[in-house]
């Protein structure tokens, strides 16, 4: 991969929400690990594969989406649609991660099917990454039946991450507790289905059960798509140490409620954000910006810390070496700027005011992997790469 510049920036988003800007105009990664940034002059700049001058626009972390039903390579059957991971990657987003495989037609419910998919899963994305995208995969939906040695067996073959609990068979806190407790004895994480049933087959899972479960991760606590009462997510963020998941499939109104709640409680930290993608409502390539933008607007979060809950939120959770401009994590970003002609005197006021930013590069692990984005709105500047 060897060494890659990028020069001329105009901002440096970090990621991090208690420092979420750095000053500096220069960035450096060799080897596809963020090796240094500040001002150019103060930089190793020489001996660089990779010259890209970013004539003013931001650089951020990549976008993660922690929320994605992914089923094989770039193809989802639920929505009938090819390279819907190519087309996230021009919104921005370079990591994501699954909350279950459940969209696989004749997805095995036994033990031993489950199992067999699931390091399947992890597998075929480990192998293959769409577009240069990361996609931590292979997320078992817990059934009845399960074993402590069935975890221990999925963690020593690579799996990491649970499905939502409460989309199998297992619907009662006792017992999803106690798998979600052998699943992280083996470093495995978890996240739980939060609200009214997405699809025939599911159920309803309420802040009581939440609560009883412990998963790592709340997932789409404002819905997926049905939200819970107001004063059930308001108990949830009172009581909980978890992830505050918010997605783009659910209800805005308990995003913005949630958001509000968790600043009250001085857990902005917590909040981080997913599609739920692809679903019953589509594939959403702009989803995590959207998200972003909609926060900022109706929630009040200044721009440079709600772009927080996209990147670095998410990889402290998740525990992921990506989302932040720090030394030695992974050189994945997004250069970007001000859309032509949206409201704002930059692109962090006009994010502020509802809108979308231009995705004018995508880079991973220092590799570019796309440039002008063909769904954000045309960006008012654009890097180019000149080396």
């Amino acid at each position: 991969m060897g060494k890659l510049v990028i020069k001329n920036i105009g901002q440096i988003l970090s990621g991090k929400f208690e420092d979420p800007i750095y000053e500096g105009d220069c960035l450096v990664a060799v080897d596809g690990k963020i090796a240094g940034w500040g001002r150019e002059a103060d930089l190793d700049c020489e001996g660089a594969e990779t010259v890209v001058d970013a004539h003013g626009v931001t650089l951020a972390p990549g976008l993660i989406d922690s929320h994605v039903h992914p089923v094989v390579g770039d193809y989802t059957p639920r929505q009938q649609q090819l390279h819907w991971i190519d087309s996230t990657l021009h919104g921005g987003v370079t990591t994501m991660i699954s909350a279950g495989e459940v969209h696989m037609p004749g997805r095995p419910k036994d033990i031993i099917g489950l199992k067999a998919m699931s390091i399947a899963a992890q597998r075929w994305y480990e192998n293959f990454r769409p577009s240069g995208v990361k996609v931590h995969a292979g997320a078992p939906v817990i059934e009845q039946g399960m074993v402590e040695e069935d975890f221990a067996e999925m963690a020593r073959a690579g799996v990491k991450y649970l499905g939502e609990v409460g989309l199998g068979t297992v619907k009662d806190g006792k017992t999803a507790n106690q798998m979600v407790g052998w699943a992280r004895k083996y470093g495995m994480q978890s996240t739980i289905h939060t609200g009214g049933p997405s699809i025939p087959g599911s159920g309803l899972i309420d802040a009581d059960m939440v609560i009883e479960t412990g998963t790592d991760v709340i997932g789409h606590i404002n819905g997926g798509h049905s939200a819970l009462p107001d004063d059930q997510i308001i108990c949830l963020c009172e009581t909980c140490t978890s992830a505050f998941e918010i997605v783009h499939n659910g209800n805005e109104r308990a995003a913005v409620l949630t958001v509000n709640t968790a600043r009250e409680l001085g857990k902005l930290d917590q909040v981080i954000l997913g599609t739920d993608g692809p679903a019953g409502s589509g594939v959403q390539p702009l989803g995590i910006l959207r998200m972003i933008a909609m926060l900022s607007a109706f929630g009040g979060v200044p721009a440079a810390q709600a772009f927080c809950f996209g990147n670095g939120n998410t990889a402290r959770q998740r525990k992921l070496d990506v989302g932040l401009i720090e030394a030695g994590y992974s050189a994945d970003f997004v250069l970007l700027d001000q859309a032509q002609h949206a409201p704002g005197k930059d692109l962090l006021e006009s994010v502020e005011l509802g809108n979308l930013p231009g995705v004018g590069m995508t880079i991973i692990d220092g590799v570019i992997r796309s440039e002008r984005s063909r769904n954000t709105p045309p960006a008012q500047r654009l890097p180019e790469r000149i080396l």
